[in-house]
């Protein structure tokens, strides 16, 4: 390790002290000085964490990153009840990204006194009465420290959420387009009123659904009480905050996302037109309840969708 690095996580700390003593605590969450943590970034193709705000945050290095070229990032958000390793092992989206050279990384919801873990993302999933945890601003500090610690493409940071994950997906889109660049929700949906929601830039956005979810249905419901947009009126939500244009074309050809259902089972519903290059697709996968079997098409799809976002005119 080099010799500096010791001075510079004391001076981190002293600089943290001092904020503290200076009363930042009492400022604007938005215009809170981030103090992020000296890290050791780890070296390609190793498997390790980086801590944000207390909280571990698991980080895959691709095995070709090079600190000289800044990598596209993906987060990957489980659901309610669930973790890291389970919304890994559902999505299958670790072996293509890291072969494409995409930084990796797993963050963990905070446990509940029920034991089971959640993202505080809207009332209408999962975060009515947990409203002391602000898990907006923990990812958004989970991003910028990944940032901070390894060569990140600014122009390409994804979050996929699953279920309580894609509820979170989108409000940290809403909350903090400036470092997301694509959302894909997979069993989510955006909060019921859609004025909560105020994307300082068009994002490329993605919402997949099972057209038989009896957890949170495709056509909308209500949860605890508390309602949610349908599928399609989640994407029409992003579709009118992009700009795109007002009719959705669907594709005559259908994507086989899910193993479990024979031949090509899913419709894909394309709005274009939208600002700064965006894309805002809904994805209806027939016969899919809450978790499909996703088949290795779901991966590639959703890399291309990173690989091909260039945000910097937006």
């Amino acid at each position: 390790m080099p010799a500096h690095r010791p001075i510079l996580a004391t001076l981190v700390a002293l600089v943290t002290l001092l904020l503290a003593a200076c009363g930042s605590a009492e400022l604007p969450q938005a215009e809170r000085p981030l103090v992020l943590a000296a890290a050791e970034p780890l070296p390609a193709g190793a498997v390790g964490a980086v801590d944000v705000d207390g909280r571990p945050v698991e980080v895959h290095v691709p095995p070709g990153y090079d600190a000289a070229r800044p990598a596209p990032l993906l987060v990957v958000l489980h659901g309610f009840g669930s973790d890291a390793a389970r919304v890994d092992a559902l999505l299958g989206l670790r072996d293509e990204a890291l072969a494409r050279g995409v930084l990796y990384a797993l963050p963990e919801g905070t446990e509940g006194p029920d034991g089971r873990r959640f993202w505080n993302a809207t009332d209408a999933c999962c975060g009515a009465d947990r409203a002391d945890v602000d898990d907006s601003s923990y990812l958004a500090q989970a991003i910028r420290t990944l940032a901070a610690t390894y060569a990140v493409d600014p122009q390409r940071v994804a979050v996929v959420g699953y279920s309580n994950g894609g509820f979170m997906a989108y409000r940290t889109a809403c909350e903090h387009a400036d470092l997301v660049s694509v959302v894909v929700s997979l069993a989510g949906a955006m909060p019921a009123d859609d004025g909560d929601c105020r994307p300082a830039r068009p994002v490329t956005v993605v919402q997949a659904h099972g057209a038989d979810d009896p957890v949170i249905r495709a056509g909308g419901g209500l949860r605890d009480g508390h309602a949610y947009p349908s599928a399609a009126e989640s994407a029409a939500a992003w579709a009118h905050h992009d700009g795109c244009a007002t009719s959705p074309t669907t594709a005559p050809a259908r994507r086989d996302l899910d193993r479990a259902v024979p031949g090509a089972e899913t419709t894909v519903t394309t709005w274009t037109g939208c600002a700064g290059a965006a894309v805002v697709e809904l994805w209806s996968i027939a016969g899919a309840d809450h978790a499909p079997m996703l088949g290795p098409t779901f991966a590639t799809t959703v890399l291309d969708l990173l690989a091909g976002t260039v945000t910097g005119a937006r």
